[in-house]
């Protein structure tokens, strides 16, 4: 047989006039239970408000909890508050008005509502940790005199019981009754205050649980994003000067706590600087958090480097930490750092000077425990001077420049930077491994690169698709920032000058040279160690030239 459930007003702390003062107690921890497992203190509330105020007796039921003084300059408690830095807050209330039918009266659940702690009678439930029971209050309506509606509600019974977990009081639920509260009721009160207390710790402590969990989901979607972006300038890889160099200053800053920035132009590898500079310091193994500044709305920026709360903005559905939150105890790099809007830089100052800030619509500060990393492609010194970039902003960055050099200066990480890529590419691209070739090398040299190392690493993508396993071409445009080798040895004229040739002998000495690597190829056009791969020219470029020059493979000897 079915049974109908019991009402959950069955067991709260009060009791009709002339009803049976026992409580339900199986249904009680029922309850109790079904309030516990509740993972959010929002729900937890109102799941709270629901249920009590099922009950025909109940006026009103409030929630009170502890937090920090905020609404000090306004409140109307502020002359008889002995502590601005805390009080109690109206977090949850509900209620049935007299008056009105039953309609809900938004009195009773005001957000702005506080009670200074020792204040009246709530507050001094807080202060003492004691619980308070009132009965014919309509005798002495002095005693609540916090509540100015209470004769008009018809109030006779007040119950206030300090929400306790683990010895601290983190608030006072409060019950105002239509009917007189018996004895009976005065322990459930408590019990119940308890559970909430614990109830409401354990939310907390799962709220908190989620917020982390969404905190490390956004660093490794971040951190994804620094992969991708590290891939396009691999790792620190030559053995040039001017890399020995960069080097040398990332070991030297690393260590420390200094704000760094990084000077060179797009695409030279700021992004991997900024990288090994926090791999090697203290902050390793926090996040580093890159902020794309070229890429964020301006209208945006406040609530991308801070965070905004709920409702702060049209679209700000819920609270969301800032990238300064999410690099928290490591590294912030915030690349194209030029591109800040005027007015979002004497923010970001604060933050480097008093390592503290603001999430949109909050007015709770937070320290900010991150270094700072901050790269340009532009000439911040003309930028301040055009007014476009603040100058304390500017030197409070310039603590420890590190300009990265350009590909062009330095060229003799080429073969380095060009045999890592095409390992890269090929495990990448799941592509034949192809060959790179002396002559493909001097080719690359020979560039000028005005793209730097993104350039190359997506020439070298390119080429690997296209040589299918066998030698690497590049298609490149032809510059002379390496000047071609001599085609002999030069020697003076009759006027002192350098010898030249002429057209009928340069194409005798391009025949004679096809004609040369032919014979070491032994006559192979392509392949490994084939003609064509020792000159650098694809297979059918080196067939046309032959028949050009009317080079044919010699018949064999006859036997």
């Amino acid at each position: 047989m079915l049974h109908e459930s019991p009402s959950p007003c069955q067991y709260l702390p009060v009791v009709e006039a002339n009803s049976d003062s026992r409580f339900d107690q199986s249904f009680a921890a029922y309850l109790l239970l079904d309030i516990a497992h509740e993972q959010s203190v929002e729900h937890l509330l109102q799941k709270l408000m629901r249920r009590t105020m099922e009950h025909p007796d109940v006026a009103c039921v409030q929630i009170w909890l502890m937090d920090r003084g905020d609404l000090c300059s306004v409140c109307p408690q502020r002359p008889k508050c002995p502590d601005q830095t805390r009080c109690l807050h109206l977090v949850a209330g509900g209620g049935k008005s007299f008056s009105n039918s039953g309609a809900d009266v938004r009195r009773f659940d005001d957000p702005n509502a506080r009670i200074p702690l020792g204040v009246g009678l709530v507050g001094k439930v807080a202060a003492t940790g004691q619980q308070s029971l009132l009965r014919d209050f309509d005798k002495r309506p002095g005693e609540l005199a916090e509540f100015d509606w209470l004769e008009q509600e018809q109030i006779r019974g007040f119950s206030g019981s300090p929400i306790i977990f683990k010895g601290e009081v983190l608030g006072v639920t409060t019950a105002f009754m239509r009917e007189d509260i018996p004895d009976e009721a005065r322990p459930w009160g408590q019990i119940f205050a308890d559970h909430i207390g614990a109830a409401i710790a354990n939310a907390r402590a799962f709220e908190e649980i989620q917020r982390l969990k969404a905190q490390l989901e956004l660093q490794n979607t971040y951190l994804q994003e620094e992969v991708v972006e590290a891939k396009a300038f691999g790792d620190l890889v030559g053995q040039s000067a001017a890399l020995r160099q960069i080097i040398s200053q990332i070991d030297l800053v690393a260590p420390t706590e200094a704000s760094v920035l990084i000077l060179g132009e797009t695409g030279t590898g700021k992004d991997l600087v900024a990288h090994e500079i926090h791999r090697r310091s203290r902050r390793k193994d926090k996040p580093l958090v890159r902020v794309n500044c070229a890429s964020i709305p301006k209208e945006l920026f406040e609530s991308e480097f801070f965070g905004h709360v709920k409702g702060a903005f049209t679209g700000a559905i819920k609270d969301r930490p800032g990238r300064f939150e999410t690099a928290e105890g490591g590294t912030l790099f915030l690349d194209e750092i030029g591109d800040v809007p005027w007015e979002i830089q004497s923010k970001l100052l604060r933050v480097l000077q008093d390592r503290h800030y603001e999430r949109v619509g909050d007015d709770r500060t937070r320290h900010a425990d991150v270094r700072i990393i901050g790269a340009t492609n532009r000439d911040l010194k003309k930028e301040v001077a055009a007014g476009r970039f603040r100058e304390d902003l500017y030197y409070r960055l310039h603590v420890f420049p590190i300009h990265v050099t350009t590909l062009k200066e330095r060229k003799d990480d080429i073969p380095f930077l060009a045999k890592h890529f095409v390992e890269l590419s090929v495990k990448e691209l799941r592509c034949p491994k192809p060959r790179l070739t002396r002559a493909g090398v001097v080719k690359l040299q020979s560039y000028d690169w005005p793209g730097n190392v993104r350039e190359l690493r997506n020439v070298i993508e390119r080429a690997v698709i296209l040589a299918r396993g066998g030698p690497l071409y590049f298609d490149l445009p032809v510059t002379h920032s390496i000047p071609p080798p001599p085609l002999s040895t030069p020697h003076p004229d009759a006027k002192g000058g350098i010898e030249f040739f002429t057209e009928a002998e340069m194409q005798r000495r391009e025949r004679e040279n096809l004609a040369v690597v032919l014979e070491r190829a032994r006559w192979k056009i392509k392949g490994a160690d084939g003609a064509s791969e020792l000159l650098g020219v694809k297979p059918t470029t080196l067939l046309s030239r032959m028949k050009k020059m009317g080079l044919k493979k010699p018949a064999p000897p006859s036997s």
